[in-house]
């Protein structure tokens, strides 16, 4: 699971638990400037990943960590696909986040309302 804070004009993404050992990534920090948009999107799980590189992947179990889909490299940290929000980047390393989170709606409205304060 994923913890999304907003701190001084930046999105944290904080990777938690044992996700940390499947992602191999324990934060990310990313100019609000570079955030798209978020969305609560528990459909998400059912696309195809692309290929693994690194990271881990048991379907229905666990998706976690870096994946390349149609030249894009994308960020996964899922095993509740109800709680799956996706925040879409631009000029970032990854091309979206896909993270669970423990609200989905209360933190897209947290990354909304921190896009319009920057």
């Amino acid at each position: 699971m994923a913890q999304i804070n907003v701190d001084g004009g930046r999105l944290i993404v904080e990777i938690t638990g044992m996700n940390r050992v499947w992602a191999l990534k324990k934060r990310l920090d990313i100019p609000l400037a570079h955030v798209r948009g978020a969305t609560a999107d528990p459909g998400i799980v059912m696309e195809p990943k692309g290929i693994r590189a690194p990271g881990t992947h048991f379907p229905r179990f666990i998706t976690s960590g870096t994946f390349y889909k149609d030249g894009e490299r994308v960020f996964w940290d899922v095993r509740d696909s109800s709680k799956a929000v996706v925040i879409e980047l631009a000029g970032e390393r990854y091309a979206r986040l896909v993270v669970q989170v423990a609200d989905p709606r209360a933190t897209v409205a947290l990354i909304e309302r921190a896009q319009l304060v920057s």
